[in-house]
């Protein structure tokens, strides 16, 4: 295996963990309107009944979602110093839909980080507009940017994209966008069912349930146009673990076996990375122009110099952060319920029929 080859491998791997564990951030993120629901005018549900679902549900992720981001700046970096040809290509190619992506994640996170700060209902209110905007936008835009890498886009001799905004909007990439906001939904669904008790638990797999064959469906559809028009022999291999998640996913989730549906969404949304990935090598970026066009690990590569410091850093590197993370997610596993949640000193607790 060359150099160029195993930093393909390495970013494909880097962008698989952020899908897999930041697609119940997302999950949780959308769902958060739905299971943390507002109380509804003339019930005796209080508005600190329905806070307490809300900051139950981003408690769940309360420690994690920052860690989990790390994957994304790791494979990015990892790109831009390995393969500068690329890096430079697909983001001047993928400028909005990447710019979009940007903006709701720092809306996400600023609403996360401040949604306690100020001990107002309306201020919360809009913390969760926030939260589910930066949570919406990126599960579908990164679907479609990472179908249309596969799809291929026009890019001259020049390494440059000559395309529009509106060739980036095609059936493929939509089915994509439609895969990963899909995926994790669920995902997200299944995470709180996994890490909450009593009524929040019961609604969180509910959710699961109804999401459950939709995704497989949907997922299903995407992974079989990739494999027949863009992918190669092995990848079927891979297009079978993700039939074999999505099938167990199911499965799980109608018998609410949150565990098994848990360990399915993430074997499904790595299996669905891999293939696209997969499917592209030896290229990065298919030109749709010209073939002769296509960026390659070879013509994109950084120098053999800098992939083998790079080599030696994440060698070093690497473990140091899986063995923190997995130490992350090893004290914070038990399971949280409403009850566990304190009240909020000084929100209002009037009825809402009132």
């Amino acid at each position: 295996m060359t150099l160029e080859t195993l930093w393909f491998v390495l970013i494909a791997g880097a962008f698989t963990m952020y899908f897999v564990l930041e697609g119940f951030d997302f999950g949780v993120g959308m769902l958060l309107p739905f299971l943390g629901k507002h109380p509804k005018p003339g019930t005796h549900e209080s508005v600190e009944d329905g806070d307490k679902r809300r900051r139950l549900l981003l408690t769940t992720i309360g420690p994690l979602w920052d860690g989990n981001e790390v994957w994304l700046i790791t494979g990015g970096a990892a790109l831009f110093a390995a393969f500068g040809g690329w890096y430079a290509t697909m983001f001047s190619a993928f400028y909005l839909p990447l710019f979009l992506i940007l903006i709701g994640l720092i809306v996400r996170v600023v609403a996360i980080e401040w949604r306690g700060k100020i001990n107002d209902v309306k201020w919360r209110r809009w913390c969760d507009v926030g939260i589910g905007l930066g949570s919406w936008i990126p599960s579908i835009l990164w679907g479609v940017a990472f179908a249309n890498v596969v799809r291929g886009v026009p890019i001259d001799a020049d390494q440059q994209y000559t395309g529009g905004f509106f060739n980036l909007l095609n059936p493929y990439a939509l089915l994509g966008g439609a895969t990963t906001l899909l995926a994790f939904l669920t995902h997200g669904a299944v995470f709180v069912a996994l890490k909450t008790s009593g009524t929040m638990r019961d609604d969180a797999q509910t959710a699961a349930m109804r999401l459950s064959i939709p995704t497989a469906v949907v997922a299903a559809a995407f992974l079989l146009w990739t494999q027949l028009a863009y992918g190669h022999g092995w990848t079927w291999i891979v297009f079978a673990l993700a039939a074999i998640g999505a099938v167990v996913m199911v499965i799980g989730t109608i018998t609410r076996r949150e565990g098994w549906a848990f360990a399915a969404t993430s074997l499904a949304i790595a299996g669905t990375v891999v293939m696209l990935f997969g499917s592209l090598f030896p290229n990065v970026m298919p030109s749709s122009t010209d073939e002769a066009f296509n960026l390659t690990v070879q013509n994109t590569s950084s120098s053999h110099y800098t992939l083998v410091i790079m080599t030696w850093a994440a060698a070093i590197m690497t473990p140091v952060v899986i063995a923190y993370q997995g130490y992350t997610y090893w004290v914070f596993r038990k399971r949280l319920s409403v009850e566990q949640i304190p009240a909020s000193i000084g929100l209002p607790l009037q009825r809402t029929g009132k």
